[in-house]
């Protein structure tokens, strides 16, 4: 029987951020029982951020170097494959509750067609059963239904109607009143109408900010709980360590993350970083409350012993590291992301974890594989399922890879802050167990020891004494890049028998 496929992001989600991983505070009883009855990836990274750039990898299987989508508003090209296509040719209706954050090819629309001023399209290949963009718009209506006359906006997220505060007061909805709730809600009425087997992706936007949650997640932590920051004494000496990570400390802004604030993060205090922090560890918790409830629904209507789960983030969270919030740059903490697959057909090999290092590019060729469907492009990802099977994959990546741009197309403030043209306003990561090597287009590299200063708080990139190592990486970069310029073609050759081709290496 053909399996049921549900694919959960959760946006904005530290892989550490997981009790099945060790974390010392945050409990996800749900997500664990996921791991337990699946496998779980402790090494797992994003492709790239923001929102746009992580999810044209989770959902192509393409490196950005690739796909292409460099920052929210960067359309992605209409060419490529992807899994809800991938999904539609396999006999599903792939169904979206929630958002993709995509910006749409502008050559395939008219002039004048609404979707050129959003980058919140719909992937295409998607049915559409609840769109939830970032204004909110339907689950606001259906909060005021349920009573709430005030939430006619984002403004609903302020505690007790102030905003600009930092605190853990709860805001006006309920616990069962949250977007995730929402969508959750809508899910499982959709699910209880479905005839044969079903292929859903519900994007849920928490943990992304602003950084409020009801009760009773809002006390759950407080401002003393959780492991030591990873960052330096202080803003200066952080900022000291590289010219883009002093420009982001500068640009990152209190709007972002508190409802009706001003002003910059770096004029919070440590005080009320970690309390913002405490904050996000409640809306984790809230998250995992909803999953359960899913997986509990499936289990009542029997679905569940035929329903693969992918539950993944886009992207990670700094969360007062590197006296930072929110994600980009270069640190792990926005990348090191949660990966969980519970495969039913693979029940004899649950409860594995997997050290070995996983991109969000390896989820739409594991889902291929598994769906006995061919990509109709080169694949930068690799298939997980053999760690699924109880394999061990045959010459598995060494390290994790990820980019990040930071042009700004529209306002080109960082072309200015740089004297940079877009084209070089940008980052390629390349880490092992060992090294983190950090190459800018057109910037001074970082290269940090990750045995002796696993909080990258020492730049090595111009030691004399680690010269050799700098360019062991900066090559070991450079070759990854060559093996995953776009295959598509390339392995084509027209023979005089016709064309000829041979199947992607991986």
């Amino acid at each position: 029987m053909k399996p049921n496929v549900l694919l959960v992001t959760a946006d904005q989600w530290r892989s550490d951020c997981l009790s099945a991983v060790g974390h010392p505070c945050v409990r996800t009883p749900n997500i664990d029982a996921l791991a337990a009855e699946g496998v779980l990836f402790a090494r797992h990274y994003a492709g790239a951020a923001p929102c746009s750039p992580a999810r044209a990898a989770l959902y192509t299987g393409l490196y950005q170097m690739n796909h292409r989508v460099c920052r929210n508003g960067s359309p992605l090209d209409d060419r490529f494959d992807n899994l809800a296509r991938l999904g539609r040719r396999a006999g599903y209706d792939p169904t979206l509750f929630g958002y993709t954050d995509v910006s749409l090819d502008p050559r395939t629309l008219p002039p004048g067609d609404p979707h050129l001023t959003t980058y919140e399209g719909v992937l295409p290949g998607f049915s559409v059963r609840e769109l939830l963009p970032e204004h909110e718009k339907p689950w606001l209506s259906w909060l005021r239904s349920r009573g709430h006359e005030g939430a006619t906006d984002r403004g609903v997220h302020a505690p007790a109607g102030q905003r600009a505060e930092v605190g853990n007061a709860p805001p006006a909805y309920g616990r069962d009143e949250t977007q995730t709730a929402y969508l959750t809600d809508a899910f499982l009425r959709w699910r209880s109408e479905q005839d044969g087997p079903w292929f859903a992706h519900l994007s849920f936007l928490r943990p992304h900010p602003p950084f409020v949650v009801p009760a009773p997640y809002n006390t759950m932590f407080t401002a003393q709980d959780g492991p030591d920051f990873v960052r330096a004494p202080d803003r200066a000496t952080e900022a000291a360590l590289h010219p883009y990570l002093a420009f982001q400390i500068a640009q990152n802004t209190q709007s972002g993350f508190v409802q009706g604030a001003s002003g910059r993060v770096q004029d919070w205090s440590a005080g009320e970083l970690a309390t913002l922090r405490a904050t996000y560890f409640g809306m984790i918790a809230e998250v995992d409350a909803q999953l359960g409830r899913i997986w509990r629904g499936l289990q009542a209507s029997g679905e569940w012993q035929n329903t693969i789960v992918i539950f993944c983030s886009d992207h990670g969270e700094m969360a007062g590291d590197h006296w930072l919030l929110g994600k980009g740059g270069f640190f792990e903490g926005s990348y090191h992301i949660p990966l969980v697959i519970r495969d039913p057909a693979q029940a004899a090999h649950a409860g594995r974890r997997i050290e070995q290092f996983t991109s969000a590019a390896d989820i739409m060729p594991t889902l291929a594989e598994r769906l006995d469907q061919a990509p109709l492009n080169h694949q930068d990802g690799r298939s997980l399922l053999p760690f699924l099977t109880g394999q061990e994959p045959a010459s598995w990546r060494d390290a994790a890879f990820w980019e990040f741009d930071f042009r700004d197309i529209e306002n080109g403030v960082a072309e200015r802050h740089f004297s940079l043209g877009s084209n070089a306003c940008n980052l390629s990561v390349i880490r092992d167990e060992a090294y983190k090597y950090v190459h800018f287009a057109g910037l001074p590299p970082l290269l940090f020891d990750l045995k002796s200063d696993p909080a990258e708080t020492r730049d090595l990139a111009s030691d004399p004494a680690h010269l050799a190592v700098r360019l062991y990486y900066a090559e070991k970069l450079l070759a990854l890049r060559a093996r995953h310029l776009d295959q598509t073609l390339a392995y084509t050759h027209l023979s005089g028998r016709g064309p000829v081709s041979k199947l992607f290496d991986t």
